[in-house]
């Protein structure tokens, strides 16, 4: 009786010349037919051709001491993954037509544990402004709902109408994939927004990933951006450890405002996911290299946790709805948020031009309370020359927002804050500021000024080690109601 299935039993040669996509996803097949994991062949390199074809995860899949090497020069189809990671369950019935801002509990008839995403297609939100201006995104939200219809953590938003729903049962059994190499050979297409999805695409509840490196060759004076190598979306309870990533060079392209843009591009991609834990994740390419984007982009995710960690940067793009940074190292781009609930940051080193930058780009907001405990921050003081924009004064929080630009909802920065033990690590005696002024250089009108944000509450902060005065704001105007306690 089989133990298990190899690539080879359908014809893998792992010689690094032959095409053996098609042998591996008939594997995967045979797998999930028989219940049986797969196993790659220690030594062999399996060449994955350009060629638009995609091998369905359903079992146990070990890598350990194989390379992959996939070739994105001239595909088929850019945005077909390489593996996907699926469940077998089928989606359920929810019957959600409306959901209120802060909800902890709905109608469970499933009595089961469940993944769900919703959407109203009739409000946009994250209504974007600058260089890659848009028109927004529907109304998202994602979250896990346990037998009895409890949340995880509160609804982000008021749905008034649910114009769309998916609800998954969360498998019972995890799923474990380990091991391998992987190179990716860069594309070689034209540098616009042309993001590449080859790559493992994890589609499945309860999942536990680990023990593989990615790197990337043959990246040119050009290119098109990548989505991320390991991409997570629409599920929950997945964790991602001991891996090794690579960041990819920054290209530029005109934005949709008709100037120069950087593109992101991204070896991880998270999006409509929820209790995501990175854990032991590093990068190959300096941190501190400005010649390479931040490794991680997300969007409409909740509950996400990284441990241990080595990276460029953490990026909470269309919104985060609680997150827990532990541990780690942040490097060039720092720490960028916008987002809902409690963001705690511990233990870690932060660089770049601000302790947290609210994304100016979506408003600042952030509805909920930051947390920063026994963490250092090295201040950037390079210009970015793209933007032609010099550094800002220094400030713990770097945010932007003049109340002319409506975002979608109703903007807000953190309601409460609490520094406890900073360590600031420059020696300049220019002050200090916790907040930069978010007016701006050449802020709107005060008439067209309809969209401002709230402010803080309250604002504590102790133990902060620092050569220079500390104050709250250059404009002190904008924080006239917020409680300010300086230790």
């Amino acid at each position: 009786m089989k133990e298990y299935i190899s690539y080879e039993m359908f014809g893998a040669i792992g010689d690094g010349v032959h095409d053996d996509m098609p042998a591996i996803k008939k594997a995967h097949e045979e797998a999930g037919k028989l219940g049986l994991p797969v196993k790659a062949k220690p030594g062999a390199v399996y060449y994955i051709s350009p060629k638009a074809v995609t091998a369905c995860i359903t079992t146990d899949t070990i890598w350990e001491g194989a390379k992959f090497i996939i070739d994105d020069r001239g595909c088929e189809d850019i945005k077909v993954p390489v593996f996907k990671v699926i469940s077998t369950l089928s989606p359920v019935d929810l019957p959600l037509k409306k959901l209120a801002k802060g909800q902890t509990k709905i109608e469970n008839i499933t009595n089961r544990d469940l993944y769900v995403a919703v959407k109203n297609d009739n409000h946009m939100d994250y209504i974007r402004f600058g260089l890659n201006q848009d028109n927004g995104s529907e109304r998202t939200d994602a979250f896990t709902v346990n037998k009895d219809g409890v949340l995880c953590s509160p609804v982000s938003f008021d749905f008034d109408e649910i114009t769309y729903i998916f609800a998954a049962p969360i498998d019972e059994k995890k799923l474990f994939i380990s091991g391998g190499e992987f190179v990716t050979i860069a594309n070689e297409c034209e540098s616009k927004y042309t993001y590449h999805s080859r790559n493992i695409e994890i589609m499945r509840s309860n999942a536990d990933i680990g023990h593989i490196s990615h790197f990337v060759e043959n990246e040119k004076d050009h290119g098109a951006p990548y989505r991320g190598f390991i991409s997570v979306s629409m599920c929950a309870n997945v964790t991602i450890h001991d891996i090794l990533f690579t960041a990819h060079k920054i290209y530029y392209t005109i934005g949709s405002a008709g100037l120069p843009v950087m593109m992101g591009s991204y070896d991880i991609n998270v999006a409509a996911a929820v209790n995501i834990s990175f854990i032991n994740c590093t990068q190959t390419t300096d941190i501190h290299d400005n010649r390479y984007w931040g490794l991680i982009g997300s969007n409409y995710c909740r509950d996400l946790y990284f441990e241990n960690c080595r990276i460029s940067r953490f990026d909470a793009h269309k919104g985060v709805s609680g997150c827990t940074i532990k541990n780690c190292t942040l490097g060039w781009q720092g720490l960028n948020a916008i987002g809902h609930g409690l963001f705690t940051i511990e233990d870690t080193a932060i660089y770049g031009p601000a302790v947290v930058y609210l994304r100016h780009d979506y408003g600042g907001h952030w509805d909920g309370d930051i947390v920063i405990r026994n963490c250092s921050w090295q201040p950037s003081k390079e210009k970015l020359e793209l933007w032609k924009k010099e550094p800002r004064r220094r400030a713990l929080f770097d945010a932007n927002n003049d109340g002319h630009h409506d975002f979608g909802f109703k903007c807000r920065f953190p309601k409460n804050i609490l520094i406890d033990s900073l360590s600031v690590l420059d020696d300049s005696s220019d002050p200090l500021y916790v907040f930069t002024d978010y007016l701006g250089d050449n802020p709107a009108p005060e008439s067209e000024r309809k969209y401002l944000p709230e402010e803080p509450e309250k604002i504590v902060i102790k133990n902060l080690a620092v050569k220079s005065d500390i104050m709250l704001c250059s404009n002190m105007d904008l924080f006239k109601n917020t409680e300010f306690i300086c230790e």
